[in-house]
């Protein structure tokens, strides 16, 4: 069976990275998607030009079978996908083999959010006085940033570890975002988010901060761009500190934004723009939540469930 060669694999990358505009780590995702596909093509004896839709089913059940999600199966059909379309346009094929190829139905499940009373509890833990010993740097300040962004103007973690400073506009109050597929938006930014902004472009000042790292407004102790995974325990355990139960991440704090937006009566093509959704109806999730949101405070508070044992 004929290998495929590296130059199919490094076109197929600045395909996605160019035409298709994808975040470094998307095109990553669909890199190793492609390679898990090959992988099986390989096993299997299938060569890559010469597979049929039934290969692909076959596949696609082969994920199943070894516990891959629907949504990550879909995710993956999406990256194989992508590749064989750019093998048509480059000529390598005259069809493209997975064009009837499904994605599998993805259940729908409402994204889990905090109440304004958590997000409070959460951001009323941190420490303003934690300093690193090492670095005697401000942790409190920074975390407080990250907190007031986060819910304040409903930024994926990415974005926040990816903002620049020369982004900011604290006169005028908004951030500039780059967002999925390199697409640009400007974000407002509350007055509790630019307070802790100010007090943290202050506290950064006290460590040497890397070449090249100046420009981030996040940074660890060492003086580089704050990982996601960083932001991922720092939310963690503030959370515990804050005595909530709930399995939350970064972007529960996108889900709440969005929610307790509409909650309050925000248009929700607004909630769309701000989010940086490209399409309405991967807004229209957050209705669902906030019927959700309402059932579960009637049965908390209403006299009629309130009296039941």
């Amino acid at each position: 069976m004929p290998q495929i060669s590296k130059s199919v694999i490094e076109g197929y990358r600045v395909y996605l990275q160019l035409e298709r505009s994808m975040s470094p780590n998307t095109v990553e995702a669909y890199m190793h998607d492609l390679n898990t596909l090959l992988g099986y093509f390989e096993t299997s004896s299938i060569d890559y030009k010469e597979a049929t839709l039934e290969d692909f089913k076959s596949f696609v059940e082969a994920l199943s079978k070894i516990g891959i999600s629907a949504r990550s199966r879909a995710r993956i059909i999406s990256g194989i996908k992508a590749f064989y379309k750019y093998c048509v346009i480059d000529r390598i094929l005259k069809t493209d083999p997975t064009e009837l190829l499904e994605l599998p139905k993805i259940p729908q499940y409402l994204p889990s959010i905090l109440s304004i009373q958590e997000i409070e509890k959460m951001i009323d833990s941190i420490d303003l006085t934690e300093v690193d010993k090492y670095s005697k740097l401000n942790l409190g300040d920074r975390n407080r940033a990250m907190l007031e962004i986060l819910y304040g103007s409903g930024v994926r973690v990415s974005e926040l570890v990816g903002m620049r400073i020369s982004d900011i506009n604290l006169t005028e109050r908004f951030v500039k975002i780059m967002g999925k597929g390199s697409k640009e938006r400007l974000v407002p930014l509350s007055e509790a988010a630019i307070g802790a902004i100010k007090n943290w472009m202050i506290a950064r000042n006290v460590i040497e901060i890397k070449h090249r790292q100046e420009d981030f407004l996040f940074l660890n102790r060492r003086g580089s761009r704050m990982s996601r995974e960083m932001v991922f325990i720092i939310i963690k355990k503030l959370a515990e500190k804050a005595g909530i139960v709930k399995n939350i991440s970064p972007h529960t704090f996108r889900h709440s934004f969005a929610t307790h937006m509409l909650e309050n009566g925000a248009n929700l093509r607004a909630i769309q723009q701000l989010l940086g959704h490209s399409s309405i109806t991967t807004t229209e999730i957050y209705t669902h939540t906030g019927v959700a949101f309402l059932r579960e405070e009637i049965m908390k508070y209403h006299p009629r469930n309130r009296n039941r044992n």
